[in-house]
Order: structure tokens, then sequence, then C-alpha cells
């Protein structure tokens, strides 16, 4: 009786590594198929030449990198030394402005609570959106979810905002308020 359990255990012994040993080929040849799937060109599908082409075709990826980093370095060197075009004066782009017939103008609408909706065209001036959120941060109004758009010398800029702490916002009073805010910028 004890030969026989030795050799009931060594049957399952047997088994249990050819199991695994199976389950680890089939793994191998699915990874393999998808190492193949992903190199364009295999020259044979024994597994070594599956490999040696992988392995060519990540050296040739590698170099394609260096070369296009080399290149976007010397692309962005020769930008930065670029003189600076000059820019459209402020007179050229009220005057593009006027052409078009676009003028300047304010809405402000309440939308709930406390937040109110304004569209504003405004002569595009060097500046003048960032002096537009200075004086609005200045006076405690915080600007939501704001589309601006550049286009024949206007800017159409549309925004909510709303009292940072709390306070309320008037419609009439913020229309005339921002009319006098632009006039000054």
């Amino acid at each position: 009786m004890g030969r026989r359990s030795y050799d009931d255990d060594a049957k399952t012994f047997k088994s249990k590594n050819l199991e695994y040993e199976r389950k680890r080929r089939e793994k191998l040849s699915t990874r393999l198929l998808m190492l193949r799937s992903l190199v364009p060109i295999v020259t044979n599908m024994n597994k070594a030449t599956i490999i040696d082409d992988a392995i060519t075709y990540i050296k040739e990826l590698q170099d394609q990198v260096e070369t296009l980093t080399r290149e976007l370095l010397q692309e962005t060197e020769a930008t930065s030394k670029e003189v600076a075009k000059p820019k459209i004066n402020d007179f050229d782009l009220a005057e593009e402005m006027k052409k078009w017939g676009i003028q300047e103008e304010v809405h402000v609408t309440k939308i709930d609570g406390n937040k109110l909706w304004v569209k504003m065209i405004i002569e595009n001036k060097r500046g003048s959106f960032k002096k537009l959120v200075e004086f609005l941060d200045t006076y405690g109004i915080a600007l939501i979810d704001t589309n601006l758009t550049a286009m024949k010398g206007a800017l159409l800029i549309t925004t909510c905002i709303q009292g940072m702490d709390g306070q309320t916002l008037e419609v009439e009073q913020i229309n005339q308020w921002l009319l006098d805010i632009l006039r000054a910028i």
C-alpha cells in the first residue's frame, strides 16, 4: 500500500507540472502573437525571429524619437532667436473695428442668485483684457466660465461674474460700471 500512494502522488505531481507547463507555453505563444501584430515587418514566424524583428523595430523607433527631438529643439531655438514681428498698433485695430461696423457694447443679464452673464465687445487694445480682469478682481468680482474671441480689431468677451464675498450684483449698476471701466482702459 505504501508504494501505491507514492505512485499516485508522483502522477498527481507530474500532471500538475504538465498543466503548468502547458499554460506557460500558451501564455508565451499568445504574447508572441501580440508582439508579432505590433511589429510591422516580421521576416519569419519562429520565436527567435519575431523577437529579433521586434528589437530592430524598437531601435528604429528610438532613433526616430531622437531625430524628432533634435529637430524640435532646433526649431524651438530658431524661433526663440527670431526677432519679434512688429505688432499691429492699437490705432490700426480701432480702424479695423470701425471698418466692419463693430461697436463697443456691454450687456449684463441676471442668471440666478448672485450670478450675472456679461457680454462685452471692446476694442482689441494690447493688455485691455488683463486690465479688465485686474479691475474686477480689485472690486471683488470673480470671472467664471470666460470666453474670449479676437476678430476684426475687436474682442468679444462672454463670461459669468459673481461677487466673491457674497455681495449682491445689480444688473444696471454693473452694466454702467463696466462701461466706465472699459472707457478708462
